[in-house]
């Protein structure tokens, strides 16, 4: 999804978004969880792959460590940021006395 072609150049911005998780205090595994993906290819031949199940609090986290160079990382990164300031506006709206 995020344009890198090789998985093991993903794994390094997985391990940032682990680190930054803990950091902040965060159950790691309530956000990152790892599995084995299942892919049954032409002829059957079976081949098992490394993957992961995210939080929308990792994917933000992978968002936010992945390259920006990429069009897609960058997008994610602004719709990250709008809908933070879209959450900061909302709460000063109900902070406001009528």
């Amino acid at each position: 999804m995020l344009e890198y072609t090789d998985f093991r150049n993903f794994l390094s911005v997985i391990e940032k978004a682990k680190e930054a998780c803990k950091n902040s205090g965060q159950e790691v595994e309530h956000h990152l969880v790892e599995f084995n993906e299942v892919i049954t290819h032409g002829k059957g031949a079976v081949q098992v792959y490394q993957s992961y199940k995210l939080s929308r609090y990792a994917c933000y986290l992978i968002v936010q460590n992945a390259d920006p160079s990429k069009e897609i990382v960058a997008l994610g990164q602004t719709y990250f940021a709008v809908q933070t300031r879209l959450q900061e506006i909302r709460q000063m709206e109900n902070c406001k006395i009528p």
